[in-house]
């Protein structure tokens, strides 16, 4: 026996390793970068279990199910916040790109089902691929499983899937993120990096850390004299601190003072400074007559202290860092002085941390600042974070059986049968159940750390389990198609895309970072932004992404009995 037959003969008997082993490849492969382009590890997967699939080797068509449903419920609960707080009249408007993506993916994909008579499988697939979105494949798959055709036939469409969606991917993937960070800033004729560094300063933002990570900044307490012949108020102060910091105390002759905006200072005061740490000390540098810097605070008694929270407060939707602590239309504002904004969160991503940078409700917040302030910030602002690695079995069990049989119920729209299969009601129960859970973020729930888990290891068996099953028809769907199948891979890339982008640029009018990360949010192509981001030399290409690529993530999932259906039509099934 040689030990190709050896090996088969193992995996067959156990197909488990199979399953591990094709994770363990598709991972390492997809970590591997070829400059800005990395597969990732589902594709990763994916390949190596068309290959591995060539022995033989299947699973129980249970397994693959039951993972898919772990990954679609995760990724709805972990995309429903987002996806809600974005239901607006800004959230919509760059949302218009995301349609501008489904419409124009439906149109070309149906064309090319027309004119290359391609099959119901082989269309949904082209559609995963060129769109690098991998949950159409589940969602795509659980419909064809529903279809009245002779069980042979729906797994070799099942199979096309698969296979098609594996070699549109690539190209599709490769072609998105070279021509949103290389040549779609040609046709704008703008220098990318130019344009960035002035919407950072536009922002608020220095030149200095428009290259920096958005890690949370370090907040010091300083404690300064007045020079002698000094004089000036605080307000002064604290406007050249702008939004980084102000003064919080002032000592007189030993004693501790009331200060307010107006309060006149004098030679030999003594002053605690609090902020973020370049604003401090640049502060001080510009501020002729302070003098004596000393990092005690304890003749203050200060403590400063940090806190995570959820932003709750409707009041805040739309407002600036900078204006959290102006006064409001009560004149209090929502946070003290000495309250100042750490890190902001959106959708997973950390956001570029800019004076004008507008939070949205659902946005995790790290702050830090005095203890007393500190608490009543967290207050009005929202919830505090839930520091717990529990997991809510009974709320993640009781959203999918509702998810499956939401998925069971089916319509007929212009005679077409149309349903959101198990798949799509799992995605829409996921996304109420996150939603609900924003609100309250003190309820127990399901981790960020669990999430991830839970949609990496979920997406990334279905996958498994599919290319293990379609790998024998694999090299037939490649030899039917040729060329013909990447080329109209890379097709429906590019004109979606190019399509916002001439509707963002000339119609919407919007910033070329900012329309750049939307283009690369509806494509759902973290890959992509990674090049933009590298190309821009800074992180306000965010400012697009993340709502796109929320909206993206919920819609082209549920195309996929969509398109299922659509083909089947044009192909006179």
């Amino acid at each position: 026996m040689t030990l190709l037959g050896w090996v088969g003969d193992v995996l067959r008997a156990h197909p488990e390793i199979a399953l591990f082993l094709c994770l363990c490849i598709g991972y390492a492969v997809g970590q591997i970068k070829f400059g800005p382009i990395q597969l990732g590890g589902i594709c990763g997967t994916l390949i190596a279990a068309l290959f591995v699939g060539q022995l033989g080797v299947t699973l129980e068509p249970s397994v693959k199910n039951v993972f898919f449903m772990l990954f679609i419920f995760a990724l709805g609960y972990a995309g429903g916040p987002q996806f809600f707080a974005n239901l607006n009249a800004k959230g919509l408007r760059i949302g218009l790109l995301c349609l501008i993506e489904v419409v124009v993916v439906l149109v070309l994909v149906l064309a090319a089902t027309h004119f290359m008579k391609l099959d119901q499988g082989t269309a949904a697939g082209l559609m995963a691929g060129a769109a690098t979105e991998s949950a159409v494949v589940g969602t795509a798959t659980d419909a064809i499983s529903k279809l009245a055709l002779p069980p042979e036939q729906i797994k070799q469409l099942q199979a096309n899937v698969v296979t098609a969606y594996s070699i549109t991917y690539i190209f599709g993937l490769i072609t998105i993120v070279v021509v949103t960070s290389q040549i779609f800033p040609l046709i704008l004729r703008v220098n990318l990096r130019e344009e960035a560094e002035k919407l950072w300063k536009a922002m608020g933002g220095r030149e200095e850390d428009a290259g920096a990570t958005a890690a949370a900044p370090e907040l010091v307490g300083r404690v300064y004299e007045v020079a002698a012949g000094a004089s000036g108020v605080v307000s002064r102060l604290d406007a050249r601190l702008q939004a980084g910091g102000s003064v919080q105390g002032l000592m007189r002759e030993g004693r501790r003072i009331d200060i307010t905006p107006d309060t006149q200072l004098l030679p030999g005061d003594r002053l605690l400074v609090i902020g973020h740490r370049r604003a401090v000390v640049e502060m001080q540098q510009a501020a002729a007559g302070l003098r004596h810097e000393s990092a005690d605070t304890s003749d203050f008694g200060v403590v400063l202290q940090s806190a995570d929270l959820v932003l709750r407060n409707k009041n805040a939707q739309g407002l600036s860092l900078r204006e959290l602590s102006l006064p409001m239309a009560g004149g209090k504002p929502l946070v003290g002085g000495s309250v100042l904004v750490a890190r902001v969160e959106r959708g997973g991503q950390l956001m570029p941390l800019l004076p004008d940078l507008k939070l949205q409700v659902g946005d995790k917040l790290q702050v830090f600042g005095i203890a007393q302030e500190l608490s009543q910030a967290v207050t009005a602002l929202g919830e505090p974070v839930l520091k717990s690695v529990k997991t809510n079995i009974v709320l993640a069990s009781t959203g999918i059986v509702l998810g499956v049989w939401i998925g069971m119920f089916s319509a007929k729209v212009g005679g077409i049968a149309l349903s959101l299969g198990t798949g799509g009601g799992a995605l829409l129960t996921g996304l109420v159940f996150g939603w609900y859970q924003a609100k309250h973020p003190s309820r127990l729930s399901i981790p960020e750390d669990a999430l991830g888990l839970l949609k990496d290891i979920g997406l990334a068996t279905f996958i498994a389990c599919v290319g293990l099953a379609s790998g024998p028809q694999a090299l037939d769907l490649v030899h039917k198609y040729g060329v013909s199948l990447p080329l109209m891979g890379v097709a429906i890339a590019v004109l979606p895309a190019f399509c916002s982008l001439l509707v963002g640029h000339h119609l919407l009018k919007f910033e070329a970072p900012v329309l750049l990360g939307a283009i690369a949010g509806q494509q759902c192509s973290t890959p992509a932004l990674s090049a933009i981001q590298s190309a821009a030399g800074n992180t306000t290409p965010l400012l697009g992404y993340t709502i796109t690529y929320a909206i993206s993530n919920v819609i082209l999932p549920l195309m996929g009995p969509v398109i299922v259906a659509l083909a089947g039509l044009v192909a006179g099934h």
